[in-house]
Formats: structure tokens, C-alpha cells, sequence
């Protein structure tokens, strides 16, 4: 299987799912600027949307899926004994899908536009409000000392807030929601996501030095 990643990209929480289960893969960079690939594939044949995360099966259609909730619940779903997702067709993964839909409405997308700064003052305010507002119903969430989004367990849920953790970029700052933040301190020290953010480093790093050896 291929994973196609970007840098500090909602990839990233695809990325650690996939390490969380250990599931065998050959990583692909994006510039997500150029859309230039570290193994020379030509994107726009891969994903004609231009954005990560993908992955590449290796069944014999060589099937190709996108969209972070899509790709994290399908690896998910192949493994049902890692717990990452209740089972499909219970009112627990009812739940966990509506959940995973909400981070992307009033997470991952609210981010975008402040990174970009395409807002008006108002507008930023707002989106700064909705952001902030999201951020205090996780901490709410984690009041009762629970160690993860869903309990004591490890799941897509966590890898999907984890991987668009994007304030420092985004000007949000949530440094008062101390429930949150001990959450994500548990997250960083888990194995899987050392070896993520290692592995993203390291393959931006093998295809900056290629494209500057291109260019020299």
C-alpha cells in the first residue's frame, strides 16, 4: 500500500493510524505547493482532487482512497480488534462518525482560511470563536480525567484531532484548556506518533534535497 502525506497535513492522521496498526507501507511525499511527488508520479493521475491523504491499494484494481474519515475508518475496519473504531452499523460507531465529521467542520476546515489568511477582520473573529468554541467541547470532554476522545481507548478520533492540530499556524491559541493539552501530551508520547512526525520529517527532508539537486 501507498500512503500519500504532506507536510503537517490532515495526512497526518492517516499517517498514524496506519502506525497505530503497524500496517505494512511505502510513504509518498506531496509539496503541496508544487504537487511534486518524492517518487515522480505525476499527482493529478493519482488523486485529480490534489490532495492528501491518499492511499494505493495493492489489490489487483490498484484501487486508490481519499479523504482522511474514509481512509482511517476503511484501516480501521480491517482490523477491528485494535478498537479504533466500534464496529460498523452499531449506534457507538454512529456516534464515532458524527464525531469525526464535527472535527472536520469545526476543526480542520475553520483552520484553513486563517492559515491562508483569506478572511476579513470580522470574519477571522469568527472563525477564531468557532475554533475555540470546538476546542472547549474536547476539553469538556476530557474533564472526567479520560485518558483518550472516547475513554480509555485509542482512537481514529484522537488521531484525526492530533493530526490538524494546526493553532500555532492558524493564531489559536487554546493554551488554557489544560484538559487538552494533557490529551495531546499522551498522544505525542505514543510510539506511533513519534514514528510518524520521524518518518514525515524525513521524507520532506529526502525530497527537498532532490528537488535542490534538480535545480543546482
Amino acid at each position: 500500500m501507498k500512503l500519500y502525506i504532506g507536510n503537517d497535513t490532515c495526512a497526518r492522521a492517516a499517517q498514524l493510524v496506519v502506525n497505530e496498526l503497524g500496517v505494512k507501507h511505502e510513504l509518498v511525499y506531496v509539496d503541496v505547493s508544487t504537487k511534486a511527488t518524492s517518487n515522480g508520479e505525476d499527482f493529478a493521475t493519482v488523486n485529480p482532487l490534489l490532495y492528501v491523504p491518499v492511499i494505493k491499494l495493492d489489490n489487483s484494481g490498484r484501487d486508490v482512497i481519499s479523504e482522511t474519515i474514509i481512509i482511517s475508518s476503511y484501516l480501521a475496519d480491517q482490523h477491528p480488534e485494535s478498537g479504533l473504531l466500534p464496529p460498523p452499523g452499531t449506534l457507538e460507531r454512529v456516534k464515532a462518525d458524527q464525531f469525526l465529521v464535527q472535527i472536520t467542520t469545526e476543526i480542520a476546515q475553520k483552520h484553513v482560511p486563517l492559515i491562508l489568511k483569506m478572511m476579513t477582520e470580522q470574519g477571522t473573529q469568527i472563525y477564531v470563536n468557532r475554533l475555540l468554541r470546538a476546542y472547549q467541547l474536547l476539553d469538556d470532554r476530557l474533564a472526567d480525567k479520560r485518558s483518550y476522545l472516547f475513554g480509555e481507548t485509542f482512537t481514529v478520533a484522537d488521531a484525526y484531532v492530533w493530526g490538524t492540530f494546526w493553532n500555532n499556524r492558524s493564531g489559536v491559541n487554546v493554551d488554557h484548556l489544560k484538559n487538552l493539552a494533557a490529551w495531546k501530551a499522551r498522544v505525542d508520547a505514543r510510539p506511533a506518533a513519534i514514528k510518524t512526525l520521524k518518518e514525515e520529517a524525513e521524507i520532506a527532508a529526502i525530497h527537498k534535497a532532490q528537488i535542490e539537486a534538480q535545480s543546482s
